[in-house]
């Protein structure tokens, strides 16, 4: 039999040496590793990524934090001092054999340890060098930390988010962090396609603001169309109405109408013909602008029946509108778990954890589930003896001197 650790996606072949921790790099990470890539990950010995302390909760049966084991599958992990000596010398062996280093250290952290860009490009041209940060590697703010609520903040998101007349707000997860690993998988893909044809690689240079900034999408286009700040429009969408949230009989439903052919057909649907007649309702254009009287000529009329009722007549006049679902609707919504949105992994612990989905489908070359995230250094002794040809006296050395 096929062994299931052995990967099977398109990026098979290819080596990652995985230097970061916490959400942005991991995300990177995992994404390459889900494609079938081997993703070493080095961590610190004793401690390991943060994220395996970020807890309550705790998977079950497990000594593993949820946040870790989400972001870290198809890994092994190597335990590694790189401030030592020794630990430097060992990082550059395995990144000799390696196509893709990804790190989000602080801008010119890595280079006193000489795995800067420049000191590895010179001695390995071929590997391409991801880095994520907060800020990018220029700019007056490249040597600041990022954390994703502050660039939530000052990347504008928090400003359009919220209730009108409340506080602003946060998006409810980290998609700073997440969007900054997403787009630095695109670049990383991009480098090698680039690799491949000059066999030259590059430095791919992720800013967690640069990257926030990039998805403002049409409210980010409508500021530079008018030079004027959107405002906060709670659950409302800024270019189109009615595309929000009512309230129903029981609870509440999204309602998005996204034309006017649309529009229309909910009007003739739910006897509210007269409002075509209303030059104020008649097109988007004219909804958009009187928002208010929509909402409140609308509201009545959806807070009439319970949300199954809105529901079941919305979806059959092809009319988009949904529940506003908790998350133990989400994981047991027959959509989400035709399309096998949650997987169960053998955990090394002995447990079997539960883990979410990749969401990318590939026809020919699927993503493949190989490992649960990994105990800390549990793959240290088969990594440096199968890689750099260590035996188990030189690898017990390196432990006793606190190498690995």
């Amino acid at each position: 039999m096929p062994d299931p650790t052995t990967p099977t996606g398109p990026l098979r072949g290819l080596r990652v040496f995985d230097l970061s921790r916490v959400l942005a790099g991991p995300t990177c990470a995992q994404m390459l590793a889900d494609l079938g890539a081997d993703v070493i990950k080095i961590e610190r010995p004793g401690a390991g990524d943060d994220t395996r302390g970020f807890a309550p909760p705790l998977m079950p049966g497990t000594k593993e934090s949820a946040y870790f084991v989400g972001v870290n599958r198809n890994k092994r992990s190597v335990t590694l001092d790189i401030a030592t000596a020794r630990g430097q010398e060992i990082a550059r062996a395995l990144i000799a054999k390696s196509d893709i280093l990804v790190e989000n250290f602080k801008v010119g952290a890595l280079a006193k340890y000489g795995l800067g860009y420049e000191q590895l490009h010179a001695d390995f041209p071929r590997l391409v060098y991801c880095s994520i940060t907060g800020f990018g590697q220029t700019g007056p703010y490249a040597p600041r930390p990022g954390y994703d609520s502050l660039i939530q903040a000052m990347g504008g998101v928090m400003s359009l988010t919220g209730e009108p007349d409340g506080l602003p707000q946060k998006v409810g997860v980290p998609v700073a962090d997440v969007f900054a690993g997403l787009y630095g998988c695109i670049g990383i893909l991009s480098a090698l396609r680039h690799r491949d044809a000059t066999g030259i690689g590059q430095q791919i240079d992720i800013g967690m603001l640069d990257t926030h900034v990039a998805w403002l999408a049409n409210q980010g286009m409508n500021y530079l169309a008018t030079g004027e700040n959107p405002p906060r429009l709670g659950n409302q969408h800024p270019n189109i109405v009615p595309y929000q949230v009512f309230p129903t009989q029981d609870g509440h439903v999204v309602l998005s109408i996204g034309n006017d052919p649309t529009f229309k057909r909910f009007c003739e649907a739910f006897a509210l013909t007269h409002l075509l007649e209303d030059a104020r309702f008649a097109t988007n254009a004219a909804r958009v602008e009187h928002r208010q009287l929509v909402t409140d000529t609308l509201a009545p009329i959806l807070r009439g029946h319970p949300t199954a009722w809105w529901i079941d007549k919305l979806e059959a006049l092809k009319i988009g509108c949904g529940p506003i679902n908790k998350l133990a609707q989400v994981f047991a919504d027959p959509q989400v778990v035709a399309r096998g949105m949650v997987r169960e992994m053998a955990h090394s612990s002995g447990a079997t954890v539960k883990v979410i989905a990749n969401p990318v489908r590939l026809s020919e070359t699927p993503v493949d589930y190989r490992r649960a995230a990994p105990l800390l250094g549990e793959h240290t002794a088969e990594v440096l003896g199968a890689e750099l040809g260590l035996d188990a006296a030189a690898i017990a050395a390196l432990r006793a001197e606190g190498v690995v």
